[in-house]
């Protein structure tokens, strides 16, 4: 695959998260995909296949409030990463990236990593 036809899926599949256009992901999840989200930490949940992804990211895509500011998207061959910051209301936020892969002009795999420190990690005053 052309890393501009994986760079097309990958502005698709960002815009129905910005747009809150959650339509606009039909057509771009395999019947095979996997997906990490980050939640709960620390190890997150798995989904397999089409069905199940597809009802995680169009539940977030609904989301009226919750919104995904894209800051940067690296696309190299069949792969991607996308770096982001997922704000969920009152100002609160977190920064994360999804480790992406695309076969046939679908996605068949999303995994999802996010910034947050541990238990024992002192935060900054």
């Amino acid at each position: 695959m052309q890393t501009s036809d994986t760079a097309e899926i990958m502005r698709r599949f960002n815009q129905a998260f910005r747009d809150h256009t959650p339509e606009t992901l039909r057509g771009l999840i395999a019947p095979d995909c996997v997906m990490e989200s980050i939640q709960p930490a620390p190890n997150g949940t798995r989904y397999e296949g089409h069905d199940a992804c597809l009802a995680f990211w169009e539940a977030l895509a609904n989301d009226p409030v919750a919104h995904f500011d894209v800051e940067d998207t690296i696309t190299m061959g069949d792969r991607a990463i996308i770096r982001w910051r997922f704000n969920f209301g009152a100002g609160d936020s977190v920064r994360g990236v999804n480790l992406m892969h695309v076969r046939d002009g679908l996605i068949v795999e999303a995994l999802g990593y996010s910034k947050i420190p541990g238990l024992s990690t002192p935060l900054p005053e």
